[in-house]
């Protein structure tokens, strides 16, 4: 036992080093790169794993059509990254291959698709050292529910608190397991200069610091106090202290919810609260997320690699609308505000829609059915997903849009409401559908099973 101790002891001696060293690099600071002065800028697309590939393929597709021009010219330059695939990261016994880091130190920007990181053992998590490697160190997540009056965005710390060490604890077997938990003054601090930053510059006005201080006493305990010694330079911005358990059920209470604007919190606590909030926008299939760092910057979706749909062999079916919203936030990023502009549209203009036309039907192989949905607009006959593809899925309309008179289109035939819809279906194919009672079906929202063979652009077209 106490050679244990002792080797517990000198590897809590290593860390402990390697993480001041960390600090002081982080306090010496580092210049942002101007997007707007760079003659060439390089956006690497890396794939990932499970459904990664097939919606990041058609993330680049839309990259492709909206930078054509700059393309063409050779000032934008969208290299494939490949190497992140967990059967590639296990051979080799690392969370990103060397040559593959390599790649991706190369490029400017990368838009990445979800990686799986296995339960137990030690292979590290692709995004957890992706994120240290290139010091990614905020993860800026918007959620916007107009309807709701809810317009957040969230600052997350990214490359500290109990991440950065996650796969380094110490563990005496059959006796006890300790991990550990980072929290630095330079690290602290710069997350949360980027919150009030960004509150200044967009004019928002509160500023929420989300920490467990009074239980973490050291880690969150100081995150909370560099936090406001930072917003003392921002008397116009009222900082205001919340507990991470007591914010989950604020956010939500429908009372008190849309006076939040920013939030400033550690990585645990980000990670987890993010996806809270992204089910309120509609599910983190809804949700782009933002790893920016002072060098490098990375966009992915919320949502992970969706095993199952693989597994069931519906991966092609895979809503890309996750990894669309971080493509957007990529091209701001870079200063293609325009592009980003006209991808968030025909976003909005598809999630428009959707809500109140959005049926989607249990089917069979004998039962393919490719025109499901068509706008009622004329003048917009696109098929409804033209953005994001023809909805043909296994999942199954919100309860909360029923009986709301929506008009459905299906083989010419126009008639009102769900029921109507389900007899007509059910008269047309009989047991082919197979359609469970109204009442039992429900939106998971989770990388909803969705045909991408429409293709993504069409919609985009119409806003040039």
């Amino acid at each position: 036992m106490q050679r244990e101790i002792d080797l517990a002891v000198e590897q809590f001696r290593a860390l402990l080093t390697e993480q001041i060293a960390r600090q002081e690099r982080i306090a010496a600071g580092s210049v942002a790169k101007d997007f707007t002065k760079m003659e060439k800028i390089v956006i690497g697309v890396c794939g990932g794993d499970g459904i990664g590939p097939i919606i990041t393929r058609e993330g680049e597709r839309i990259l492709r059509y909206l930078l054509k021009d700059e393309i063409d010219a050779g000032k934008i330059e969208i290299r494939t990254i490949e190497g992140l695939t967990l059967e590639k990261r296990e051979a080799l016994g690392k969370a990103i291959p060397e040559d593959t880091l390599a790649a991706l130190k190369e490029c400017d920007v990368i838009l990445k698709g979800p990686t799986t990181t296995p339960h137990g053992g030690n292979l590290e998590s692709a995004n957890v050292a992706m994120r240290r490697e290139l010091d990614l160190y905020a993860n800026v997540r918007p959620v916007c529910v107009p309807e709701e009056n809810i317009d957040w965005i969230f600052y997350r710390e990214n490359s500290e608190g109990e991440y950065v060490l996650g796969s380094r604890g110490v563990e005496i077997a059959d006796q006890l397991a300790m991990d550990f938990k980072v929290t630095t003054d330079a690290g602290t601090r710069r997350i949360a200069r980027a919150a009030f930053e960004y509150a200044k510059n967009n004019g928002k006005t509160n500023v929420a610091i989300v920490t467990k201080a009074n239980i973490m006493k050291k880690t969150d305990g100081n995150f909370s106090k560099i936090c406001h010694e930072v917003a003392a330079e921002y008397p116009d911005i009222t900082a205001e202290d919340w507990y991470i358990d007591i914010m989950t059920a604020n956010l939500v209470n429908p009372a008190i919810r849309s006076k939040f604007q920013v939030f400033v919190l550690p990585n645990l606590y980000g990670d987890i609260i993010t996806d809270e909030a992204a089910q309120i926008q509609g599910g983190v299939g809804t949700a782009g997320s933002a790893n920016v760092g002072d060098t490098y910057a990375m966009f992915e979706a919320v949502h992970g690699s969706a095993p199952r749909l693989i597994e069931q062999g519906l991966g092609e079916y895979a809503n890309p609308s996750s990894i669309f919203k971080a493509a957007a936030m990529l091209l701001r990023h870079i200063a293609r505000a325009d592009a980003a502009e006209k991808l968030e549209k025909a976003l909005l203009w598809v999630m428009e829609r959707i809500p109140v036309n959005k049926l989607t039907t249990p089917y069979k192989q004998k039962c393919k059915i490719d025109k499901l949905l068509r706008s009622q607009d004329v003048n917009n006959s696109q098929y409804i997903g033209n953005i994001m593809g023809a909805y043909r899925t296994r999942e199954i309309v919100p309860a909360q849009f029923y009986g709301k008179g929506a008009y459905y289109t299906f083989e010419g035939v126009q008639f009102r409401g769900l029921e109507k819809y389900d007899e007509y279906l059910t008269h047309t194919y009989g047991d082919y559908m197979q359609l469970p009672p109204v009442e039992k079906r429900v939106s998971h929202h989770y990388a909803e099973v969705i045909d991408l063979d429409t293709p993504c652009c069409e919609y985009l077209k119409t806003l040039r």
